[in-house]
């Protein structure tokens, strides 16, 4: 987490919608929908999957600066601008792997998809956020409707139509907190916020967010994170990546 302080905004005292019981409410019709469509988990890839590490594909969709630009403020809060950009070059190798999406909301969702991590109570990020039962913590479903605050904000004055934003807000609601997707950009988009985390880069941002040593965040990662991937070319990348950061970081000694 940065020492930026969270970013005032006249949205901001909206009240997030509340869960009701332990899980947010699920569009069962939806979720089903595209599970029949996809009864193959994860799901096979439908071109060649780039397994490098990702510093060599840097994004190239320059469309996306704009969007980019409206929301520099929103990187500066829990590490946004490491995580944002590196998800987002995990992303384009997601797409160039499931063609049959729609690119332009897979990018557009993932780059937006944690700019509401700015909006929030800052001290209460890694308190709530990152400890205990954390998926289901208040803080996260507070983050996600912030993030739909942004999304509506920004991206009608860039020209995106309302059909479009919210194809965007209903990826990045529940995009942490709901346990199932509903189409293959929102699969895309999970499976990219959860790939750039076997990255060196995300092993060391996001293990100390857990308050974990970089050995035991990567076993859970093994562990825990590979099984919740939706598409098998995310699988291949984190695994590939995860084989990698456990070399360099010597993390089969240093435990």
């Amino acid at each position: 987490m940065t020492d930026h302080p969270t970013i005032a905004s006249p949205e901001a005292s909206a009240t997030p919608p509340q869960p009701s019981g332990d899980e947010p409410a699920i569009d069962s019709e939806r979720a089903d929908a595209f599970a029949a469509a996809h009864p193959v988990r994860p799901i096979p890839a439908q071109r060649p999957v780039d397994t490098r590490p990702i510093c060599e594909t840097p994004s190239a969709s320059d469309f996306l600066n704009p969007v980019w630009k409206a929301v520099v403020e929103e990187t500066r809060a829990r590490g946004n601008d490491i995580h944002l950009p590196i998800s987002v070059a995990y992303a384009e190798r997601l797409c160039d792997a499931y063609p049959t999406a729609d690119r332009e909301v897979v990018l557009v969702a993932t780059l937006l998809h944690d700019t509401g991590w700015a909006h929030v109570d800052e001290s209460r990020i890694l308190s709530e956020g990152f400890t205990g039962d954390w998926r289901k913590a208040q803080i996260r479903y507070e983050h996600e409707h912030q993030g739909c605050i942004v999304a509506r904000r920004v991206l009608p004055g860039l020209g995106y139509a309302p059909e479009f934003v919210e194809r965007i807000t209903a990826i990045i609601e529940g995009h942490d907190t709901r346990h199932v997707a509903y189409s293959i950009e929102d699969a895309l988009v999970r499976d990219a916020d959860r790939a750039w985390r076997f990255d060196r880069a995300g092993i060391a941002l996001a293990s100390s967010w857990f308050g974990m040593d970089p050995a035991t965040y990567a076993d859970r990662l093994a562990a825990e994170i590979v099984p919740e991937l939706i598409t098998a070319a995310a699988v291949e990348m984190a695994t590939a990546d995860l084989a990698r950061s456990n070399a360099l970081l010597k993390t089969g000694v240093l435990r």
